[in-house]
């Protein structure tokens, strides 16, 4: 029996974003984007991987009050039947320029349709644009989901998101999928670190050709395997990741390389960066970082060639400065000396995966979050910003897969950046999280007194 594959349509009002958004979750220039609202007026389709499943895209038209034999009205008429074919729905929303009384009017529709909706905050590029995507929790329709589509921002978490989402998938008799699902696994890091050594000595085979030439792998690749000690793995290699300025113009090829290495990081839960021990961390070893941080993918680190750095004691003071200074949103990070051509120390790669990744998993209870929020206020108080005490009052953790909280107060837009900081440090250590990231939002809360609270 062929399985059936699940529909995501993406809905909203125009010029938000919607076919952006559908080129970047399908990975290919598929419909037109254009700054006139109401550019897109039929359904486009495609199909992409999300999470490691196969999905089917629905790119729709704007949905717009209007009669029914009009333009604008068959449009909504097509974007209707969409979310009948839908399994999860994508409600799209410009973080920038607000929410509209059209956004709410549709976010009303969207409730009374009893289907999965995920609410997608597009053009929240930066900090200040995941604050704005905030403002869409009055929408009723959940934790919003702070993406820059055209930038590539966030998007490992909506994948995350349609992933947790869709329907369990089906065997060939019909039966739903019972057991975990494969964890995902994406090794990444420079040319000729040792990465497809290291999947080939991870898996027991020869799966990947390796040798000393840089850039012998051309692609992402996915291996599906067995660990030992944790169950399945969905094993992803990938092409080394150069400096922008080193990859020539006319290298396409390697130029899709990098890309679908990018998009495997984004699709993974857990990313191992390689590192030649000899060389150390570099620039572009901290660019790949960051980058899984900011998608809130768990991070470990395999430093790699151990078994060829004579002073190992002055290599790994090295490492941790250099994590110390440049790397403090993953503070923590697990990194495991190995050699992949020896094997030597590979046996402790993935019980640190599996550690790290239950740890992003890991959700913490609201009594227990309270607690911990009322002792780190009490270390260190919220500060006087022109002249009237910010007031932090209670907060939540609505996901994991990263750890997320939202806390509410008063004057939260002015929480300043180093208390945010202090905060997201206070929580690491509390609840021992190293290298994970770790999302800190803030939302205001209306107060009565606020007018006795100089």
């Amino acid at each position: 029996m062929t399985k059936r594959i699940p529909t995501v349509a993406i809905l909203g009002r125009p010029n938000v974003g919607k076919s952006t958004l559908f080129n970047r979750l399908a990975g290919r220039r598929l419909a037109i984007v254009d700054d006139t609202p109401g550019a897109t007026r039929d359904r486009k389709e495609a199909e992409a991987t999300v999470a490691g499943r196969p999905v089917r895209l629905l790119d729709t038209a704007g949905l717009e009050e209007a009669p029914p034999e009009t333009i604008s009205g068959r449009m909504r008429a097509s974007s209707e039947a969409a979310l009948r074919e839908a399994d999860v729905a994508l409600f799209v929303v410009d973080a920038r320029a607000g929410i509209t009384p059209a956004d709410r009017a549709f976010a009303n529709w969207l409730r009374r349709a009893r289907k999965p909706v995920l609410l997608v905050a597009n053009k929240a590029e930066g900090r200040l644009g995941g604050q704005q995507a905030m403002e869409a929790y009055e929408l009723g329709l959940g934790d919003p989901i702070p993406v820059s589509a055209e930038h590539g921002e966030g998007i490992g978490a909506l994948h995350e998101a349609i992933a947790e989402a869709l329907p369990a998938e089906e065997q060939a008799g019909g039966a739903a999928e019972e057991g975990e699902r494969p964890l995902r696994l994406a090794i990444v890091g420079r040319p000729n670190a040792g990465k497809s050594t290291l999947l080939n000595a991870l898996v027991g085979e020869e799966r990947m050709l390796t040798g000393p030439e840089p850039g012998l792998t051309r692609d992402a690749v996915a291996v599906a395997w067995t660990d030992e000690t944790g169950g399945q793995v969905r094993l992803v290699d990938t092409a080394g990741m150069r400096k922008r300025a080193r990859v020539s113009r006319g290298a396409e090829l390697e130029q899709m390389a990098v890309g679908a290495g990018i998009a495997a990081l984004k699709e993974s839960e857990v990313v191992v960066l390689v590192l030649d021990a000899r060389l150390g961390m570099d620039e572009q070893d901290l660019r790949i970082a960051r980058l899984a941080e900011r998608e809130g993918r768990a991070v470990v680190i395999a430093l790699n060639k151990w078994d060829a750095v004579e002073d190992r004691a002055a290599a790994r003071r090295r490492l941790d400065d250099v994590l110390a200074t440049s790397l403090p949103q993953l503070r923590g990070v697990p990194v495991v000396p190995m050699s992949a051509l020896t094997g030597q120390g590979v046996e402790k790669l993935m019980p640190a995966v599996r550690a790290v990744h239950a740890l992003w998993n890991r959700r913490v209870g609201t009594g227990e979050l309270n607690r911990w929020l009322e002792a780190a206020k009490e270390r260190h108080p919220p500060p006087v910003v022109a002249g009237r005490r910010i007031r932090l009052r209670y907060a939540t953790m609505p996901k994991a897969r990263p750890p997320t909280i939202v806390v509410f107060g008063t004057r939260t837009a002015e929480v300043p950046e180093d208390y945010r900081r202090y905060l997201v440090n206070s929580f690491r250590e509390a609840f021992d999280m190293p290298g994970v990231p770790i999302r800190l939002q803030f939302r205001a809360t209306r107060n009565p007194y606020a007018e006795e609270e100089g």
